[in-house]
Parts: structure tokens; sequence; C-alpha cells
């Protein structure tokens, strides 16, 4: 392995001790300022500090520590400056001079930073934001991206995305979102719209919408790093632990999912020995965690406990797709969705033929959230094809390779449909 000149592989540190600790830094000099986007610009100087300085005096033994260090002493030099103005303001107004918030910031610092992050992820993902600026700034506050780098995730211009991030922070500080952990039924909501953010993330990267990869690894593998940062940090919600278990067992899957040439496999055709039989057992625990903490289990946790079916079936003729249909039948009493009905017929499929999986599927085809959703018409090619109905199948083929917008799954869907042989059933 070729070695790094000195000054790369300290940039290669330093990128590597950002991504790790950039959401630490912002999260802490947020609960000082009460000012996410400031907190993040004070953020960036340390790392700016890091750059200039590391190459040439050497990456520090706790490089955490020192940006830490380096950052904090910014954000008190910013309270000494705003409480200096604050005296001088009251002088002029002959006020009483203003309480010592500056002071509490300061001797707050040194408290848990477990708490920080969590008020972080809870500010980040905050109902007022759109979904679309909740990811993007979740990511670039909790996982120290650029905004090339989320650009690039999401097949999205870099203007877009900073534009987002911007109006993101303008929308939070105008609405006065306060840095603080919401309490009782508003902190079960505000969780939801958390564990929503993380998983839209982690599915973009597991099977992505658009552009030539099916699977974007990065994405897979920085929701799953929140996911377990938030299980540490909520570790009394099942739901937390459920999305992280789904998300443990899902990606052991991904040395799988793709062929030589990145087409993808789907689930019933992948060679189960390449799963990751520790994702799979950290996947497990973390079900069974979730299981231990509610009854009946959330929507995750279900989702959780489906995939689960999968991971502990040795072959795919031992999965126990009976199982899996009455787990869908209580996701979808809690969480009704054309979606999960679709996925639910799928399983019937399995469990009870493909005819009485039709007769599902074709309820569905007048479901306006599906219409332009490739899965049914593929779902429907799969069913028609094992009932032996080929020119049928191959028109629904053909149009789930139309509605898709991934060049991958296209290539796949257009491949179905000029075989269209009698297969087995197919899920991804």
């Amino acid at each position: 392995m070729t070695e790094l000149p000195p000054q790369e592989a300290v940039r290669k540190r330093i990128a590597a001790v950002w991504h790790m600790e950039s959401g630490k830094l912002v999260a802490r000099l947020a609960r000082m300022l009460r000012d996410v986007g400031r907190a993040e610009e004070l953020a960036q100087d340390a790392l700016v500090a890091a750059l200039e300085d590391w190459p040439r005096s050497g990456v520090p033994e706790n490089p955490a520590a020192w940006l830490m260090t380096t950052a904090k002493h910014r954000a008190v030099d910013e309270l000494r400056r705003r409480r200096l103005h604050e005296r001088k303001a009251a002088m002029l107004s002959c006020d009483v001079e203003p309480a010592g918030e500056g002071d509490d910031a300061e001797r707050a610092v040194d408290e848990d930073i477990g708490d920080d992050l969590l008020r972080l992820m809870f500010v980040a993902c905050h109902p007022v934001l759109s979904v679309d600026a909740r990811v993007a700034l979740t990511l670039r506050l909790l996982g120290g991206l650029g905004t090339p780098e989320i650009a690039r995730a999401f097949l999205a211009s870099e203007a877009t995305i900073q534009q987002r991030i911007v109006r993101a922070k303008r929308t939070l500080a105008e609405a006065r979102v306060p840095f603080e952990l919401p309490r009782d039924d508003d902190r079960r909501a505000r969780l939801s719209s958390v564990l929503e953010v993380v998983y839209l993330v982690f599915n973009e990267g597991y099977a992505a919408t658009s552009g030539e990869r099916w699977l974007k690894p990065e994405l897979c593998d920085e929701a799953l790093r929140l996911g377990r940062i938030l299980a540490a940090l909520a570790a009394q919600e099942s739901e937390v632990h459920g999305l992280v278990a789904l998300m443990e067992i899902q990606s052991s899957r991904h040395r799988a999912r793709l062929g030589a040439s990145g087409e993808p496999v789907l689930l019933l055709d992948q060679d189960r020995a390449l799963w990751d039989p520790l994702l799979i057992s950290r996947g497990l625990a973390a079900l069974a965690r979730a299981e231990s903490l509610a009854a009946p289990l959330g929507p995750y946790a279900l989702q959780a406990a489906i995939a689960a079916c999968h991971a502990r079936a040795r072959t795919a003729a031992e999965t126990d797709w009976t199982r899996i249909v009455a787990l869908y039948d209580a996701l979808a009493e809690i969480a009704p969705s054309p979606i999960v009905a679709l996925n639910r017929a799928v399983a019937v499929a399995m469990a009870y033929g493909a005819a009485a999986a039709l007769l599902i599927v074709d309820g569905l085809r007048s479901e306006a959230k599906l219409q332009n959703y490739h899965l049914l018409p593929s779902v429907r090619g799969d069913l028609l094809l094992k009932l032996g109905r080929q020119d049928e199948a191959r028109a629904e083929f053909e149009r789930a390779a139309q509605l898709t917008q991934n060049a991958r799954e296209r290539a796949l869907l257009s491949r179905r449909a000029a075989e269209c042989a009698p297969a087995g059933g197919r899920i991804n």
C-alpha cells in the first residue's frame, strides 16, 4: 500500500476526526451560544485552525480535545463580547446590568455532551423544517458532511443544498426554536421526526431513488452511525432500538446485493454466505432490546422483526413467510399505507400463492400514492409470471422500467421484461 505524503496523511486524519467529532462540537457550542448557525460557524473556524496548525506542528495526542478546546475558546470570546455589548446597552438605557447568561453558558461547557447531541438532533429535525431541509441540516451538523458531499449523495446541485441549509438555519432562528430537550408528548412527536430523517438517509443509501448507483453504502453507514448514537442517548425508547435493528440487519446484506458489475441482486437470489453475521447479531440484539421496552411494537421494530425473519433463515426456502404476513398485518394496523399493503402482498404470494396476492395488488392500482411507484408494476409483473401470464408480465416490467429513475434498477427491470420467463418471487 502506497504511503501518503506527510501533509496529505495529516489532512486525511483531520477529515476523519472532523467526521466523528463535528456533531459534538456544534452541539456543545449551540448550547453555549443558543444559536445553531453561529455554532456551526465557530466549529468550522476550529476546523480551519486545525488545517493550518496540524500540518506544521503535528496531530495532537488528543485531536478531538484540541478541536473542542479551540472551539470553546472562540465561543467564550463571543459570549464575552455579547456581555460587553449588553452592558454598554444597559448603561445607555440606564437599565440594570443583564443577568449573566454568559456565565451560566461558560459553566455549562463541562456538562455531559450526550444531552447536547440529543438536543442538536431534535433541533436539526424540528418539524418546522421541510423534510429535505431536515435531512440536509442533519447531515451537515451531525454528520460533518460538506455541501458538495451532500449534493453528490442526493444528486442535487451544491447551490440547492446550500440554499436548503441556509433557509433551515434562518427558519429555526425566526421560529425561535429553543436548544433544549422537548418534554412528554412533544418529545415523542419530535423523536418520530428524528427517526424519520435517519431512516430517509438510510433508505436513499440502501436503494437509491435515482442516478447510476443502486447502493450508496456511505449514506447507510452515516444513518447507522446516527442511529447508534441516538440509541445510546435515548436508551429507553423502543422505536430507536427498532430502527437501529432494522438498519443493522438490512446493512448486513450489502455485499450480496450487488453483482460483479454493480447490478442489483434481489433478496431471494442473494448468496447468504455474504451476509455479515456481526451486523445480523447486532441487529437481533437491538430488536430484543426494543421488544423488552414496548408491547406492542412500533413501526420500526415491526419492520425489524420482518427483516429478522429473513436474517434467521439459512436459505430463502426456509423463510417463515406466514410469520412475515402476520407482522405486516400488525404493521398495517398501526401504520397503514399503500406501500405496506404492497409489501404485504409479496409476503402473501410466498405464503399463500400468487393468485391471492394478485387480488391484493389489483386492489391497490387505484391508490393515488402508487400511480408513479415503479414497484407496483414490478410486483404485479412477478405475480403474473408465477401465474403463467407472460405477455401481461412483460408489459408490467416495461412500465416499471419507465417509472424508475435509477439506472441500475431500470436495466434490471428491462432485462426481466425481455426474458419474461417464469420465476420465483422477487424481493430486494
